[in-house]
């Protein structure tokens, strides 16, 4: 399993061998063995050119996925995933609005965009939404059990 981070911007309270740790976990317990995916972590003004460039949409956001194996859940085995990119000034944002450590929020973030890069979707429908959620959730459960 390789994991490789680049961080433009620090998360109080996250480096990267804790994210490496939780996302491995994560990995590990959706039988991604061998997984490869990249992390980028900057700021609005990196992740709106991200999006303009590569989804046509104007200004920032709070997580892009890359997949590389096209994105369709059967990919699970999959050796390189893709990437995924979040914005820390978006996630302090959240993190503000719902009053959890801004580190909660990017872990959040970063499972959200590692089940798009396994071929999760929540905008096709409301079931492909609650789905997608409801493992979110279970996996943030996961990372907490430490």
């Amino acid at each position: 399993m390789e994991i490789q981070i680049k961080c433009q911007q620090q998360i109080p309270g996250l480096g990267k061998q804790e994210i490496k740790q939780n996302l491995a976990k994560v990995l590990n317990d959706l039988g991604c063995h061998d997984a490869e995916l990249s992390i980028l972590i900057t700021d609005d003004a990196g992740i709106a050119e991200l999006n303009q460039h590569y989804l046509g949409t104007k200004g920032p956001t709070n997580v892009l996925a890359f997949p590389m194996g096209g994105g369709s859940e059967t990919d699970y085995h999959s050796s390189m995933l893709g990437d995924v990119v979040i914005s820390a000034q978006t996630a302090q944002l959240e993190s503000e609005e719902v009053n959890e450590p801004v580190s909660s929020t990017v872990m959040r973030l970063l499972v959200h965009g590692l089940l798009h890069l396994l071929g999760f979707d929540h905008t096709r429908s409301i079931k492909d939404a609650r789905r997608m959620e409801k493992e979110e959730a279970r996996l943030m459960l996961l990372i907490k059990e430490d």
